[in-house]
């Protein structure tokens, strides 16, 4: 194939992959045929709207025709009024739309982008265009312009658009500084990039294989690996194995690197050793943890400690009640009376500083814990309320008739994650409840921890056997562990009412090792299907019309699809895109916006997919999920109604930081409780099917589950019992 070179503008970019930057788009090559080149190749950065001067080469698709091959791109701006008009209203600068692009042509023609480059502040002579407009429009052109300086630099080494933005954030002028001279700080700085970019970007600048640097780096990369699978440390013998796999090189540099990173001055040590008990209590382990998780364990267990051996007692008026009278009262609030177990931890947690409530569905952790609140408010406590997510605190609100909130709101997280309350400024609240405490993870738990006020009361509501927290840690499995100072109630009589469900009564089989009942049942189902991708059409189809048809039930607000993987032909990915078009598809009027591979439309249910604490009031976290209400092409903006009523909105620029939320990973779910759930199960997860995964699917329905996918596949899933413990030591610490 010949070199050759073409020239045109970028009318629309049909598929983009973020993390390679490989495109399809269609250019107009002004040919006035109204025929459109297909062009792909790595297109990173360019916008619709943009003259480009494309080098490649030309070729034939079997199905799409003749296309062209992109080696390499410039971009040219445009010298006729058509061509800037287009430009400019292509949504590239923030604060141009089309009806502005129009007005600023109209009154400087061709030397519109001259004006806009050299005299900004002359766009006031537009009419309509107010001082604020044009300081905007200016600080976004050069802004752009500084932007694609750093994409080009970055363009040789497969960096994707929006995290060449992101570096710009960070860095400002010093973008490409940075990224020639320090690049694995990028790995630390900048969220998106990994440090198998850093070094993808670092080899590229010269830095060597086996440079300390390097080295440090990638250890310092498979502990935070290790921790975004839930361990708060690793095993120096498995950290150093892991090091010499991923780095290839020699095991005494992986040695010496990590004696490096935990033997430097104390303030600036980046990592941990210590020796603790190995799993279930074996022969000890030097364990390396990042210095955040180290302290986050170390102040956890002290915190918990305090607070158990506190003097001071907030609630001391049920140190000496007359507990018959008190229930009995409490009967006649409520109309029921406490079973034995459920009246042992009500005392417990009206007379003990921190304790524990589990169990599983239909065992009545929710009339315990509206109990406790009753008989608290009844004495004049001030009574806190809290849980991980917004749907488990609405929940949690509607049971207890108060107020409940998130924990990232009731500690009010600042930018940064430092919490308005803590140890120096506690929590004005007598008793502390904080429900679907499975999901707390280490470093969320010790922030709570160190909000309770001395002589407050502290307690833990959640069901051990669910699947742990998406982040660092089994905080509630090791407050329930052997030796744990932390007295605590199991509850385990499945109420008569809750025997009358479906959706209870197999919860409690799965638990127990036993196939669910899928046959004879108004609230379980199975749509047996053995193949994986019919099984996905299955699953979308019972979501978007057969559920709602029978039971008269939303898609998109009252049925949440779980699957047990991201991946696979059943997985969230694939089968959001599928749901997309089933539930909210493309039609003419309604606002959508692409990036990368996915495209966003008003109207689509979408989830946060890490934490951010500079958005919303107090942050949003991986795991809220919302419904997208407003896009904005002129400011470019997306705006998400999330689950606890705020309006968050996001750059276009920043929409990696969301992802549809039809279909969601099981482990996602976690907190969560909708009145239906789908779910797929099949053979091409093999290797995710665990008990406690599909228990913790079946716990998230109110009313109805409906699973679909092969009996071999679910028979698998009842059948394996979780591998392992996390790495964790706090309940060691705990129960020193």
């Amino acid at each position: 194939m010949q070199w050759a070179v073409v020239e045109g503008v970028l009318e629309r970019i049909t598929y983009a992959n973020e993390e390679n930057g490989y495109t399809v788009a269609r250019v107009d090559t002004g040919r006035g045929s109204g025929d459109l080149l297909t062009v792909v190749g790595s297109l990173l950065g360019a916008q619709p709207g943009e003259s480009l001067r494309l080098e490649g080469r030309w070729g034939s698709h079997p199905q799409y025709g003749r296309q062209f091959t992109v080696e390499n791109y410039t971009t040219v701006l445009p010298a006729t009024v058509q061509g800037i008009r287009r430009y400019l209203g292509s949504g590239l600068i923030k604060g141009i739309g089309p009806r502005i692009a129009d007005r600023i042509t109209e009154h400087f023609g061709t030397d519109t982008l001259d004006v806009i480059e050299k005299e900004p502040g002359r766009l006031i002579e537009v009419p309509g265009l107010g001082p604020k407009r044009t300081r905007m429009i200016g600080a976004a052109w050069e802004e752009q312009k500084a932007i694609k300086e750093v994409m080009v630099f970055l363009q040789g080494v497969g960096v994707s658009t929006s995290i060449a933005v992101r570096i710009y954030k960070q860095y400002g002028d010093a973008s490409i500084s940075v990224v020639r001279n320090q690049p694995y700080r990028l790995a630390a700085d900048v969220w998106g990039i990994g440090f198998l970019t850093a070094d993808r970007i670092a080899q590229s600048v010269g830095i060597p294989h086996d440079s300390p640097e390097r080295v440090k780096a990638g250890l310092e990369y498979a502990l935070s690996q290790s921790a975004d699978q839930g361990h708060c440390y690793l095993p120096e013998e498995r950290l150093i194995a892991d090091g010499v796999k991923l780095l290839q090189v020699d095991t005494g540099l992986v040695i010496d690197c990590l004696a490096g990173l935990a033997a430097d001055g104390e303030d600036s040590a980046r990592v941990v050793r210590e020796s603790v008990p190995g799993p279930d209590g074996g022969e000890s382990v030097t364990a390396v943890y990042l210095v955040p998780f180290h302290r986050a364990e170390l102040s956890l267990a002290g915190q918990l400690s305090r607070l158990l051996r506190a003097e001071e007692d907030r609630l001391s008026a049920f140190q000496g009640v007359d507990w018959d009278k008190a229930l009995s009262w409490l009967a006649g609030r409520t109309g029921a009376e406490l079973a034995p177990e459920q009246r042992q931890a009500v005392q417990l947690a009206l007379t003990r500083k921190v304790a524990v409530l589990t169990g599983g569905p239909g065992c009545g952790k929710s009339f315990t814990v509206r109990s406790v609140v009753e008989l608290a408010r009844a004495k004049g406590a001030k009574v806190v309320l809290a849980a991980p997510t917004g749907r488990a605190a609405k929940r949690l609100a509607e049971l207890t008739g108060a107020e409940a909130s998130t924990v990232h709101r009731l500690l009010e997280l600042k930018p940064g994650g430092d919490a308005a309350y803590d140890r120096d400024r506690p929590l004005d609240a007598d008793l502390v409840v904080v429900d679907e405490a499975s999901m707390l993870d280490l470093l969320l738990a010790n922030k709570l921890a160190k909000a309770v006020a001395p002589g407050a009361h502290l307690l833990f509501v959640g069901d051990v056997d669910q699947l742990p927290s998406v982040g660092a840690g089994e905080v509630l499995r090791d407050l329930l562990a052997p030796g744990s100072p932390v007295p605590a109630v199991r509850l385990t009589t499945i109420f008569r009412q809750a025997q009358q469900s479906g959706v209870v009564t197999n919860a409690h089989r799965i638990n127990s090792g036993v196939p669910p009942v899928t046959s004879g049942l108004a609230d379980f189902f199975l749509f047996a299907e053995e193949d994986a991708e019919e099984a996905g059409r299955l699953t979308v189809d019972v979501t978007a019309r057969r559920i709602p048809a029978r039971f008269g039930l939303d898609p998109r607000r009252d049925i949440q699809v779980l699957a047990p993987m991201h991946r696979g032909p059943a997985g969230a990915g694939t089968l959001n895109g599928l749901l997309q078009q089933a539930i909210t598809p493309a039609r003419p009027g309604l606002a959508e916006r692409r990036f990368g591979g996915r495209i966003f439309r008003v109207g689509d249910k979408v989830t946060q997919i890490r934490n951010n604490y500079e958005k919303g009031a107090n942050g949003v976290f991986n795991g809220t999920v919302g419904i997208v209400t407003g896009l904005d092409d002129i400011e470019q903006t997306l705006t998400v109604r999330t689950d606890e009523d705020e309006d968050v909105t996001y750059d276009f620029t920043e929409l990696d930081e969301l992802a549809h939320a039809y279909a969601v990973t099981i482990h996602r779910s976690q907190g969560s409780e909708y009145p239906a759930v789908v779910i797929p199960v099949t053979t091409s997860a093999w290797t995710m099917l665990q008990r406690n995964l599909l228990y913790t699917a079946v716990t998230r329905a109110r009313k109805l589950v409906v699973l679909v996918g092969s009996r071999r596949a679910l028979g698998q899933a009842v059948r394996t019992v979780s591998a392992g413990r996390r790495h964790t030591a706090l309940d060691h610490r705990l129960a020193r």
